[in-house]
């Protein structure tokens, strides 16, 4: 069974680590940037870029001085690898805030969580609450949990929008670039965006979201979902934002598509934008 005491080790002793060390798949893309740019200011933002993740992880600092809050996803799936029942106790998420503030406390990170996002806006000062979800995937063989550190500014760089079903592929386009050409630049490209399709109002961001969990140039699964994000990862480089938002070829590394059913008067859409230093990992986890 998976418990809250093991769900909380594995965040806890998750969590310096992702601050820390970049994902080697957002490495790799950097790397390939790095050669495919062509401005001398987006290739010098680049080659420091390449150069902080290496000082990161070799002193153990921070990637970025903004930790983010911590988003974790517990995916499940009805049975694990020997076809036997997946079995969660009710409080597996009972003990995540306590290892997060331990996490945040030892590696000495920013603390960036407020008490009330209208009312008392006064640190809480340990990072906590954090954010948990439970995604229950027939598909999934076992269970995975997804941990995430999404800092600010790329948050406040994302959307929701509710198109009507008139304005289709089209109007995602327009929507994404729409997004990138806002805020962009402040939410230190070269950009991973992850795009949401469909489902419902308050779903759609959950599926943007769990995009940005895909390694970095990996295509979609779906033919479909595949030949969009080509052609969307094509207009956001075609904005010319390029590395740090100073002019280049390379504005966004991904785009990362994700769709699902919805209601046949809407077209929910979600542009979850990741930074450079896209921050998160996926842990396989033991059956029973």
């Amino acid at each position: 069974m998976l418990t809250a005491v093991g769900i909380a080790r594995l965040v806890e002793r998750a969590i310096p680590d992702i601050a820390c060390v970049l994902r080697p798949d957002v490495r790799t893309a950097l790397d390939a940037a790095a050669v495919r740019e062509t401005g001398g200011r987006g290739r010098t933002v680049l080659r420091q870029l390449r150069e902080n993740a290496l000082i990161a992880e070799e002193r153990r600092i921070p990637l970025c001085q903004d930790t983010g809050s911590v988003w974790v996803l517990l995916e499940v799936g009805e049975r694990d690898a020997e076809g036997r029942a997946v079995v969660l106790p009710a409080d597996v998420f009972s003990l995540v805030d306590e290892a997060v503030a331990r996490a945040f406390e030892r590696a000495a990170l920013r603390k960036s969580l407020v008490r009330d996002a209208f009312g008392d806006r006064r640190n809480t000062g340990d990072n906590t609450p954090a954010f948990c979800e439970l995604w229950l995937n027939p598909a999934r063989r076992g269970a995975v949990l997804h941990l995430m550190l999404k800092g600010g500014g790329s948050d406040n760089a994302s959307r929701v929008v509710m198109l009507t079903p008139n304005e289709g592929e089209d109007g995602i386009r327009r929507a994404v670039l729409d997004a990138v050409l806002a805020k962009g630049e402040s939410a230190c490209p070269p950009l991973v965006i992850g795009v949401g399709v469909g489902s419902t109002f308050d779903k759609v961001g959950g599926l943007a979201k769990r995009a940005l969990l895909r390694p970095v140039g990996e295509a979609s699964p779906d033919s479909q979902n595949a030949a969009l994000e080509r052609q969307l990862l094509e207009d956001v480089n075609a904005t010319g934002l390029g590395p740090g938002g100073l002019g280049g070829e390379v504005t966004a590394l991904a785009v990362h598509v994700l769709s699902a059913p919805c209601h046949i008067a809407s077209l929910p859409l979600a542009v979850n934008i990741g930074c450079n230093s896209l921050r998160s990992t996926s842990i396989d986890l033991e059956g029973p």
